[in-house]
């Protein structure tokens, strides 16, 4: 019988999401007695390489089919971002540049996180997967070449310090689809003058879907994979957005 749901994974940090699926696809292949390029498994927003937490995997044709409706749900990050340096990719992989030592007070630190929700424009990092003429910008600025990505709308619902030490700043951030924390974070250092970089990150929700109920990658296996799935509401016919 073909195994059909949504399975909660707690990301593990250098993975890609596409090592996770192709892992998960391969336990899928063995209990339906498949090939794995003939498994329908998908995920709902990939992560960084870098980043943990929560990733929905997709499996089976009715729920894959669902992907795009549930890639726009809000999503739940816990970040730490390094002051005082920036990087080229904005985050602990790229080259650093010391911008400055100068140490804001938590009350500025809060602030800029709280002057940075609601509806803001963003630009994209230039090591992200958009597309430039057809070309991934992270291949662009990989090769050395201007990227030049445009600004768009995205919601900021809140942000919420949990902890300063600098150079460390630790908040919680409820943003919507298409947020990128690394950009987020990156303007925050414009803010504080300081310069900052994403050190590290994890996704602890996704709409009403919580980390604390994923499973991690280690613990599952073609005897129990069936008994961790999820399962969703009966697709609703389509209707505008708000």
């Amino acid at each position: 019988m073909p195994i059909q749901g949504l399975l909660l994974v707690d990301k593990p940090k250098t993975w890609t999401s596409f090592d996770v699926v192709n892992y998960i696809r391969r336990i899928v292949a063995t209990v339906e007695g498949k090939k794995p390029k003939n498994c329908k498994v998908g995920h709902t927003g990939t992560l960084d390489p870098l980043a943990t937490g929560l990733l929905i995997l997709l499996i089976g044709k009715e729920y894959t089919r669902r992907a795009g409706e549930l890639s726009k749900l809000d999503k739940t990050y816990e970040v730490t971002m390094k002051l005082g340096e920036t990087s080229t990719t904005a985050d602990d992989e790229g080259e650093k540049t010391v911008v400055s030592d100068t140490i804001p007070s938590e009350r500025t630190v809060r602030e800029a996180l709280q002057s940075l929700q609601g509806q803001i424009m963003q630009v994209p990092p230039a090591y992200s997967a958009m597309k430039i003429n057809g070309q991934r910008a992270y291949k662009l600025a990989r090769e050395g070449k201007l990227v030049e990505l445009e600004a768009r709308p995205v919601t900021i619902h809140f942000n919420t310090l949990t902890s300063y030490d600098y150079p460390f700043v630790k908040f919680t951030s409820r943003v919507s689809s298409g947020t990128y924390i690394r950009s987020l974070v990156t303007d925050l250092g414009k803010m504080l003058e300081t310069g900052a970089y994403m050190s590290d990150l994890s996704r602890t929700s996704i709409a009403n879907y919580q980390l604390t109920n994923a499973i991690k990658v280690d613990d599952i296996d073609q005897e129990n994979i069936t008994n961790l799935l999820e399962r969703l509401e009966p697709m609703e016919p389509a209707h505008s957005s708000s």
